[in-house]
């Protein structure tokens, strides 16, 4: 027993020994590696004392090319000095990256807004739309508002789909604006029986001469498509090319047109009968539809002693009060207006709230505005704010154009036609959902 306790208490001193000679290792290296942290601290305070007494002395003699390059030589032993005391250098290099991303987004914004129409600009388009609308008040009558809209829409370079019923001056307004505007144009009357050469042209072959293209009606800066929904799909097709690709191809050969080129169509909601529905394709590519209504009480009764029955079209003596040249020069200036990024989110937060649905009358929607919605809303805000004199969109633009953008790109459902409910009532509650 004796020997066993005796075998214990020597065991129990070794390790005694053992804990006591590891600690002073420890320690020792725990100094050690003190004193290298320490000598390695001193040796960089050395080093700036050395860079600091340096650059002031040659300060004296280059005082700014040596302020500069003192700075940068503080700067650099001070991220040194960090780098002894364990600090993780990526992370002020990121700050320096995620600065110089701002800078960058701050740049681009600032050089949209650089590239602004100034007050000169903004008053000569003033001018010649007031003058438009001066000149088309000769024969049109009242309905400012579709006026207006034909102008927004041809400053945009977009087209326009205007309906109504009969007898309100749609195909005299569309006329009217297209011999003001100073630009060729032609009229196509659509019929059930018009082919797509009857628009776009043909290729013949003359004896004598050999093959030859004969061009259509397209060939013009404004083209006036009356009551487009006479004619078959098949012909209505014929203008999906000219009005997305500005270029018609007839046989093996394709055709720019010159610009401006402007389409306005009109047809009549009225007669199921001899008429087809334009395909979603074809009316998504109008960048407005216009809802022309009856007009107001005081503009009839000066109608009915100034119209086309008494008087003939020539008589109204109409002038060009402006060039295909001028209207190109508007349509640069409308893509110059600065839009902000609270508007440009305005307007996506419109045309996604169409697509989600979620709201009271959400369920009458079949399908949503397409990304063309987006497109429209965003040159149409822009050119509202040009005829109002600004170079900047406000959320007010955006809210005026939104139902001729909107009403043939929101697809209803058969149960929203069977209850009234229509694209414009769709977009009026959308607005009272969505704020800037």
């Amino acid at each position: 027993m004796k020997k066993k306790e005796e075998h214990k208490k020597e065991k129990h001193q070794e390790v005694e020994k053992i804990i006591h000679n590891a600690g002073k290792v420890f320690h020792v290296s725990e100094k050690k590696a003190h004193g290298v942290v320490h000598d390695r601290q001193h040796k960089i305070k050395h080093r700036l004392k050395q860079h600091i007494h340096h650059e002031q002395h040659k300060k004296h003699h280059e005082p700014h090319a040596g302020q500069d390059h003192g700075q940068h030589a503080v700067q650099h032993s001070h991220v040194e000095h960090h780098h002894a005391e364990h600090h993780q250098p990526h992370v002020e290099h990121q700050h320096i990256e995620h600065s110089h991303e701002q800078h960058k987004v701050q740049g681009n914004s600032d050089a949209e807004m650089s590239k602004r129409p100034d007050a000169d600009e903004i008053k000569r388009v003033s001018v010649v739309v007031a003058n438009l609308k001066k000149e088309v008040a000769k024969a049109v009558t009242g309905q400012e508002e579709i006026v207006d809209s034909l102008i927004r829409a041809l400053i945009c370079d977009g087209h326009v789909l205007l309906e109504g019923v009969p007898g309100i001056a749609k195909t005299l307004a569309i006329k009217t604006l297209a011999i003001v505007s100073g630009c060729s144009s032609k009229r196509i009357q659509f019929t059930v029986d018009l082919l797509p050469t009857d628009i776009t042209g043909v290729t013949t072959y003359t004896p004598g001469k050999g093959f030859e293209t004969i061009k259509g009606p397209i060939f013009a800066n404004f083209v006036i498509a009356d009551e487009i929904n006479r004619s078959p799909s098949k012909t209505q097709s014929a203008l999906i090319e000219a009005m997305q690709e500005k270029q018609v191809t007839i046989g093996k050969q394709t055709f720019f047109l010159s610009p401006p080129f402007f389409v306005m169509a009109t047809q009549n909601p009225l007669e199921q009968s001899g008429v087809y529905s334009l395909p979603e394709a074809q009316v998504d590519r109008f960048l407005f539809k216009l809802i022309m209504g009856y007009p107001k009480y005081h503009d009839e009764e000066k109608i009915m002693g100034e119209n086309m029955t008494l008087k003939k079209f020539e008589e109204f003596n109409l002038k060009a009060v402006t060039t295909p040249e001028e209207i190109m020069k508007m349509q640069v200036l409308t893509k110059r207006i600065y839009i902000d990024d609270k508007i440009k989110k305005y307007i996506l937060d419109i045309v996604t709230k169409s697509r989600t649905k979620d709201f009271k009358d959400g369920h009458y929607i079949d399908w949503g505005g397409s990304p063309r919605a987006s497109i429209a809303l965003f040159i149409a805000s822009k050119a509202e704010a040009l005829m109002r004199g600004r170079n900047f969109v406000i959320p007010s633009d955006v809210r005026r154009v939104a139902h001729e953008v909107l009403r043939h790109r929101i697809i209803l459902t058969y149960r929203a036609k069977a209850e009234g409910i229509t694209s414009d009532k769709i977009v009026d509650e959308i607005l009272s959902k969505e704020h800037a």
